[in-house]
């Protein structure tokens, strides 16, 4: 915030030095950041201020902070009583409020006669040094109390307001709003946003700006006068719609407290009347919920003393605390306190710790030369996610980074059925704004961008979260993908993706862990299995994790890819259940072992995991491991059938194997399988 020394120092019972403000102010936790000196004899500084601290976006706040801090008395601007007129603000105009909960208290107040002209030279020269632009005696009224006090006010010009009514409401969807400012163009309204309407149309939006149809101009000779406290989300989304900022929302997105507003408008009008002239009428208009009781908080002195790490006493505690404008009561070991209003940011015992050590200063806080370290291993959840990256990255993957924000065009692929796309509102994502639904098309957006920019990056993999909507609940996932691109071999692509799982697996369940693929549609990664063709689930020790398939050409072509690229997603959680595995240690075998290598011919729907499981029923002596070689399909092979190559392991532990042992056993085996399967041994 842009401040002049002049215009804090109009409240200190004793001036300070800007050099003073600024070395006070960065005390207690308000840095400065820079200033320049003015041709009136001023100085200009930028404060820094956090944004829990609404209440200082004040030249009075700041100079509450540097009186607390200084031993200082603060003089805040008096506004004298005004004098009755017999004519009551209320038989003029009429306030309702429809949303107590987004506008907690609205307040109207009516001036009659004023003459809008150029403001006095004291008022020109106070916004002026803050860099602001003086435009008339009412408009400059309402920016000088917003930057003394930090309650942001507004003026109407009352003939203008439509049956001199002022509605707090939603805005109806297709509404039209002119805001106030040069080249300003009609918005149009979504529906939903808090404005404040005449019986007509919206005159202002809630807390952001005020309209151009209302504004006052040359010949405005009565106002009425808005100060209110509006709530900050319902400003801030409001803001974000429709990218209008203005120094009130600013405030109002800080919080501006309900019990400050009636002081702002009473200021507001005896400045008016001075600069401006006019007649104030009777009372004011307000609506809204009573204003909150002030909040009473406990602070323990033996807590202040353990989180400061230095005692405080009582009565400096006390001070402190007086200081700051916060009323106190000793109860015995701790101190009573009731918060101000305006210090909305003030609701636990924490905070007032945090306060009495600022004014206490923070270089009473003992730094230590040295701190106990006890180094501990990192959690299960975050080791299985590196031992996975490390097992994928030794696999020759790359892995990618991206954003949780794709288009609609990207995202539609990947949608299941009765699921839909979550969205964002925020207009600055307005070409990616839908929340992933899956990993893989993050991993198709990146390997498109490579391939377009020369790279060879046709394995990628990505561990992170997805979301979309089931009905009216939100749902989030946090999954592992990865994808292999190849020209043209569909087979080579899925092998490839799927010995990428089985090391996954091996490192995150064990070695002994038991792998399967279904030809059905996966219930755990359903969104990606949608855009895969054709597609199966993935199962691991029994239960399902995810989807596994080839990215279908719709999909693929979403991100201007073609060719072949499969695609694996798993559910993080189930994929890593069981984490770390337990590993049995046993002697090493002592003798040799014996390996055969066999082909069979079998049907094409005869899967992997069913010709594995019928060699285990078999039960041959001194099997030890069966290990996938390969698959052919083509010359030599029959239509409908295909070639399957294994390699079986035997061993015996107190002697080496002969062949003569084992080629008997292999000879069953085929005639076994024939039976059950129809396999034939390759020739």
């Amino acid at each position: 915030m842009r401040t002049s020394v002049k215009w804090i120092n109009d409240y200190l019972s004793t001036g300070a030095t800007a050099a003073e403000q600024a070395e006070t102010l960065t005390a207690v936790g308000f840095p400065v950041e820079s200033g320049g000196d003015l041709d009136t004899g001023d100085r200009w500084q930028e404060v820094e201020l956090t944004s829990n601290r609404g209440d200082c976006l004040s030249h009075l706040g700041l100079a509450r902070e540097i009186a607390a801090a200084t031993g200082r008395l603060v003089a805040p601007p008096s506004v004298h009583p005004r004098q009755p007129v017999g004519t009551a603000a209320a038989s003029v105009a009429r306030v309702t409020n429809h949303d107590h909960a987004r506008c907690p208290r609205y307040t109207a107040r009516i001036i009659k006669g004023v003459k809008v002209g150029p403001s006095p030279e004291w008022l020109r020269e106070r916004l002026l040094a803050i860099g602001q632009i003086p435009r008339n005696n009412i408009v400059d009224c309402s920016n000088f109390v917003l930057f003394e006090l930090g309650q942001p006010t507004h003026a109407f010009d009352l003939a203008r307001l439509e049956q001199a009514e002022i509605q707090v409401r939603a805005a109806r969807e297709g509404e039209s709003f002119t805001p106030i400012g040069e080249g300003a163009k009609p918005i149009r309204l979504r529906g939903g946003e808090l404005v404040i309407a005449d019986a007509c149309r919206p005159v202002a939006l809630a807390g952001v700006k005020g309209g151009a149809e209302s504004a006052v101009h040359e010949g405005t000779r009565d106002l009425l006068i808005e100060s209110a406290a509006f709530d900050p989300v319902a400003v801030r989304t409001t803001r974000r719609w429709h990218q209008i900022s203005s120094d009130s929302s600013y405030r109002f997105e800080r919080g501006v407290a309900p019990g400050d507003v009636d002081a702002a408008a009473e200021r507001l009008v005896a400045l008016i009347l001075e600069t401006a002239g006019g007649t104030a009428l009777d009372g004011s208009i307000a609506a809204g919920t009573e204003t909150p009781a002030a909040t009473v908080i406990s602070l323990r002195l033996a807590r202040l003393a353990a989180v400061a790490g230095f005692t405080v006493a009582a009565d400096e505690a006390i001070a402190s605390l007086t200081a700051l404008g916060i009323s106190t009561t000793r109860r015995g070991e701790a101190i009573e306190c009731s918060i101000p209003p305006r210090r909305i940011d003030l609701t636990r015992e924490i905070d007032l710790i945090e306060e009495v050590v600022r004014l206490a200063g923070l270089d009473r806080i003992q730094v230590r030369d040295t701190l106990p370290i006890r180094p501990v291993p990192a959690q299960a959840t975050v080791a299985s996610i590196r031992a996975a990256r490390d097992a994928l990255a030794g696999a020759g993957f790359i892995e990618t980074v991206t954003h949780t924000l794709i288009s609609e065009r990207a995202a539609a692929p990947f949608l299941a059925s009765g699921c839909a796309l979550l969205s964002t509102e925020d207009s600055a994502q307005a070409g990616e704004p839908i929340l992933r639904p899956s990993l893989v098309p993050s991993l198709l957006q990146t390997l498109a961008l490579n391939r377009d920019r020369g790279a060879d990056a046709t394995m990628l993999f990505e561990h992170g979260a997805t979301f979309w909507r089931q009905g009216d609940s939100h749902a989030e996932r946090r999954t592992l993908a990865l994808v292999v691109a190849d020209a043209r071999d569909e087979e080579a692509a899925v092998r490839r993706a799927r010995g990428a799982l089985d090391g996954v697996v091996a490192t995150l369940r064990g070695s002994g862990a038991t792998i399967a693929v279904r030809d059905e549609l996966s219930t755990r990664c359903a969104n990606t299995a949608a855009a895969l063709r054709p597609f199966g689930s993935v199962w691991v020790d029994g239960g399902e994790v995810g989807s596994i398939g080839l990215v279908n050409a719709d999909a693929l072509g979403a991100f201007g890819l073609n060719g072949v690229v499969a695609a694996i997603e798993c559910e993080w959680a189930a994929l890593s259940r069981g984490y770390p595995p337990i590993m049995k240690v046993h002697a090493l075998a002592a003798s040799p072992v014996l390996d055969r290598d066999l082909s069979l011919v079998v049907d094409d729907s005869c899967t992997w995991a069913r010709l594995a499981e019928a060699i285990r029923a078999a039960s041959l002596p001194h099997l030890e491991r069966l290990d996938f070689v390969g698959t052919w399909r083509g010359k030599g092979i029959a239509s409908g059938r295909k070639s399957v190559t294994m390699r079986l392991l035997f061993r015996c532990e107190d002697r080496t194997l002969r062949r003569e042992e084992i080629d008997p056993e292999i000879s069953k085996l085929v005639k076994a399988l024939g039976a059950s399967l129809g396999a034939e041994l390759r020739a």
